[in-house]
């Protein structure tokens, strides 16, 4: 693996604690082209003395108890990730739950990964990923509406462009971005899959799978992209509106609450033995 160029929080906190690291992006959904780079998501759990302390025991400066995650970029900040890039995120169980019950899309994927694309996991870990379906509900599935929603948004021009890559190659070729299209057009089809079934398949379907990369390729035109979206979207929305969703309206919360107290204290207390 490429070293990377830049790094913040406490790596070494982290891979002492970690207990499940997947792949991400693109590769876990099956989309992957020449020019994707590789993305990871760990989960740790912290140190005791960060969850009940005020002081770190790390000689790591920049490691900070506030901001429980680590980041490693192979390209330096600010520079867009390519191909034979490697882009890290760990997050604390702590932080990662609260993301997951929320229905976050990108902190679902570890939960979904095949099996393939599952780099490590403790027991833990293994846990947690029979756990994945406790945290599919309603509000995941307006999350994932909302994430269409920007990504759509950005497509067709508009949205917040300073906070995302400038890809001005795509759209001189294909005259919009092919990028953010392929990412609208995956979270609508997602956001049904899991309104309609309770489910998220990783990869994606075969069929929806080779649409989305159609539009990566630009093979299919903006205006018939943004109608896909639009259908999809109206379909999930009929859907939530009629009752005939078969997910709860929130996630079970009292059953993840009990797990993550009981994963922490185990690997608190009885270590990797655990």
């Amino acid at each position: 693996m490429t070293e990377p160029n830049v790094s913040y929080g406490d790596q070494r906190v982290a891979m002492a604690g970690e207990i499940l690291c997947t792949e991400v992006g693109s590769t876990v959904h099956g989309i992957a082209t020449g020019s994707d780079d590789l993305d990871l998501m760990a989960i740790y759990i912290e140190p005791r003395e960060w969850v009940y302390g005020v002081i770190p025991e790390t000689n790591d400066p920049n490691a900070n108890p506030g901001m429980p995650h680590f980041i490693s970029r192979t390209k330096p900040e600010g520079q867009r990730s390519g191909p034979g890039d490697v882009d890290m995120v760990a997050y604390s169980l702590r932080k990662f739950l609260r993301l997951a019950i929320k229905g976050h899309p990108t902190v679902l994927l570890p939960l979904f990964a095949p099996e393939d694309k599952v780099l490590r996991a403790h027991r833990l870990g293994r846990e947690l990923r029979e756990m994945r379906t406790a945290f599919l509900s309603q509000d995941a599935v307006e999350r994932f509406l909302g994430y269409m929603r920007e990504q759509h948004l950005r497509m067709m021009g508009g949205g917040k462009q300073n906070r995302v890559p400038n890809r001005p190659e795509l759209i001189e070729k294909y005259g919009f971005d092919v990028k953010f299209a392929a990412h609208a057009l995956r979270l609508a089809m997602q956001g049904w899959e899991v309104a309609s079934t309770g489910y998220l398949s990783l990869p994606m379907q075969n069929d929806d799978r080779q649409v989305v990369l159609s539009v990566k390729r630009g093979e299919i035109s903006r205006d018939a992209v943004s109608a896909m979206i639009a259908a999809l979207e109206l379909r999930i929305l009929e859907l939530l509106a009629a009752g005939k969703c078969q997910l709860p309206v929130h996630p079970y919360l009292p059953v993840i609450n009990k797990w993550s107290m009981e994963a922490h204290e185990s690997r608190w207390f009885h270590g990797r033995r655990s």
